[in-house]
């Protein structure tokens, strides 16, 4: 495939059901897809509510890659942006569009007046890791995530 034109842009209400399946890809990447509850509507509802923003990547009149974040607080650094996911589909991969959306989200943060974008990623993604290191990411070892399921 020939480079696509790309268009980095926030998402729009319209844009959640390809938002989800994105995220569900990844999920599937992750081999986890039976961990996804979240529903298209949902994302909606709470996307409505300014529970989370999203930044989507169009190329040949499809959206083929997002970043969902939201703002958080550190109690030691402060205002801080959260990335919770981040995907290209897997056919649109290598052409540069992971960078321009992770610059989006970086200047969202910069714009915003935050100290940091934190998120997380598996141990073993090694694709992943080696595109935070190459844009001198932090990749901290020593902290554990912890988590209390409410309900499911």
């Amino acid at each position: 495939m020939q480079r696509p034109s790309v268009t980095i842009r926030p998402a729009t209400e319209s844009d959640l059901p390809a938002v989800h399946a994105l995220m569900y890809e990844l999920a599937v990447y992750e081999k986890e897809p039976e961990a996804v509850f979240t529903t298209p509507e949902e994302y909606i509802e709470d996307f409505r509510k300014g529970l989370f923003e999203s930044h989507v990547a169009e190329a040949d009149g499809k959206i083929v890659g997002m970043t969902l974040f939201y703002m958080s607080y550190s109690s030691w650094k402060g205002k801080m942006l959260y990335l919770d996911d981040f995907v290209i589909t897997e056919s649109y991969r290598r052409y540069g569009i992971g960078q321009m959306l992770f610059d989006a989200v970086l200047e969202e943060g910069r714009s915003r007046g935050c100290r940091l974008v934190k998120w997380q990623v598996l141990d073993w993604n090694e694709p992943a890791l080696a595109f935070y290191r190459k844009n001198d990411s932090i990749i901290e070892q020593n902290w554990w995530n912890v988590k209390i399921f409410l309900f499911e």
